[in-house]
């Protein structure tokens, strides 16, 4: 094949993935289906196989196919497929225009494979011993999510208000403002430190963090160890002169020796439009001669049984609410949840925090915003997983949207009808912030927005009602904490369920007429 058609097609597949994947992310409108997504994040390594062992369906088998073509063509996940990698291409090449009045030096970097084997082991043990965290760390298309998320979703939110500011002011309202509800300043300080780790890396070495931190590259890079077809010097034509090792971006080549370490090496075939003489090709090689240019350490047996031990052993494994009542003093007494909230179809807050990489795949997708990033609202193992905010919104009655895009099965996909009855927390009324009390006026905000009618008025003092909780109704989706007009402290909030259980089914009203999720609050 032409060599330089081999690069071209790697830049093309790697630019559709790329823009794929990032526009699950900063998709304001919703306009991805959680089929289209599940489509797109199909093929993304970690998720899938963490999928694979929550719902042991053949349907998340994305990483079995990686696997495969690992074996037939090289780390081609990581050379176009995984979002991470595109990412940090991005970023190289904006470093080498900047530079490109210096002659970039052949440099050949030695492997630091005591770290690699590291941090390949570290995610796993962890994951064993009930934790996701390391592996939200570390998992490449985790690490772009929650920076897409957090960055380019933001920009675009702003372009598309100042937008929406110029065409209103000319009568024209073919875009709506976006609201984002709430901004968490220590999730978002974690996600700048990792990603600002990533991108001096791509700026200085370019794959760097490919092949010295990132498991999944580890893990595809002695895989692809062998690969049937790979990039190889030809050394009765290779003159040394360093041209290749100049255009790789892995830092992998080693012209001096004629050799590639092709656990490294991350297929962008740039090296083979850069010899002179034709001598490093992209070609069919499973025989292995002596001097074939590979860098060689282990026997393939050996590399197998390891890979499959460690691939069995892991698979083991809106519109803000109208306040018609404003509370005129503020509440004294401090609310305190003790257990966080987790998505409806988590199950319980320990299997979530095993399962969840923390990608945000599910904070994008939420129309109602009422997921965000937590910091140690579930403890240190679950730092940066999602959680329900009822301060910045409330989990929408008809909406089962992250459990339907959950690409790694922590949040499990719900019926709606089930989903209705899934009790993440219950309504803890606290009767001496409510303004029922300390106002003497009305107000029933709580009641009015609560779905189920957990929450229902009861006769107080003269022609007052008050607020009263039926815990056997309530699912705990924060309507009635977010619709509560008292600050600083609510006089209803939920307590989160640290084991989801099933609600009773309140027959005593009708249930409301569907709403469009695309209005934040159904009143």
């Amino acid at each position: 094949m032409n060599t330089s058609l081999l690069r071209k097609i790697r830049i093309v597949v790697s630019i559709v993935f790329f823009i794929a994947a990032t526009f699950l992310f900063i998709d304001i409108f919703h306009f991805v289906t959680p089929e289209i997504s599940n489509k797109i994040v199909f093929l993304q390594f970690v998720p899938s196989l963490l999928k694979f062992a929550a719902v042991l369906s053949f349907t998340a088998f994305g990483f079995i196919i990686i696997i495969v073509l690992t074996i037939l063509f090289g780390r081609v996940y990581c050379s176009s497929i995984c979002p991470l990698g595109t990412f940090q291409d991005v970023i190289n090449n904006i470093a080498g225009r900047i530079r490109k009045k210096k002659k970039r030096r052949a440099e050949y970097l030695k492997e630091y494979k005591v770290l690699r084997f590291f941090l390949l082991a570290l995610p796993l043990v962890v994951f064993i011993l009930g934790s996701a965290l390391a592996v939200s760390f570390l998992d490449p298309y985790s690490i772009y999510g929650r920076f897409a998320g957090s960055f380019f979703r933001p920009v675009l939110a702003f372009v598309n208000n100042i937008a929406a500011s110029i065409l209103e002011s000319a009568n024209l309202y073919w875009v709506y403002p976006f609201d984002l509800k709430a901004f968490h300043l220590i999730p978002f300080a974690i996600t700048f430190v990792f990603s600002a780790l990533v991108v001096v890396m791509a700026w200085k070495k370019g794959r760097l963090y490919c092949n010295t931190i990132c498991p999944v590259g580890t893990l595809l890079g002695y895989l692809s160890k062998i690969s049937l077809f790979r990039v190889v010097i030809k050394e009765e034509d290779c003159l040394s002169c360093g041209a290749c090792a100049r255009e790789c971006k892995s830092n992998c080549i080693d012209s001096n020796n004629k050799t590639i370490d092709v656990t490294r090496c991350v297929n962008c075939f740039n090296c083979l439009t850069s010899c002179p003489t034709e001598g490093i090709s992209y070609s069919f090689s499973f025989k292995k001669k002596e001097g074939n240019g590979e860098v060689t350490n282990k026997s393939k047996r050996d590399f197998l049984t390891k890979a499959s031990l460690y691939l069995l052993s892991l698979s083991s494994i809106g519109a803000q609410v109208e306040k018609k009542i404003k509370a005129k003093k503020p509440s004294t007494v401090p609310v305190f949840r003790k257990v966080a909230l987790s998505p409806p179809g988590s199950e319980n807050i320990a299997r979530f925090n095993a399962k969840c990489t923390a990608c945000h795949l599910c904070v994008s997708a939420c129309p109602t915003q009422v997921l965000q990033p937590s910091f140690l609202e579930y403890g240190f193992t679950g730092m940066l997983q999602p959680r329900l905010d009822a301060i910045a919104s409330f989990c929408n009655f008809e909406c089962k949207v992250c459990g339907d895009v959950c690409p790694t099965g922590a949040i499990l996909p719900l019926e709606l009808e089930k989903k209705k009855l899934v009790q993440i927390g219950k309504a803890i009324f606290v009767e001496d912030n409510c303004i029922v009390k300390t106002e003497k006026t009305d107000c029933g905000a709580c009641s009015e927005h609560c779905p189920t009618k957990a929450v229902h008025m009861i006769p107080y003092e003269g022609k007052l009602f008050i607020p009263e909780v039926r815990d056997k109704f309530c699912i705990g989706c924060g309507a009635c904490e977010y619709a509560c007009p008292v600050a600083p402290y609510k006089s209803i909030y939920i307590e989160g369920n640290s084991i989801h259980i099933l609600a009773e089914k309140n027959t005593e009203f009708k249930e409301q007429q569907k709403v469009d999720l695309k209005e934040e609050f159904p009143f």
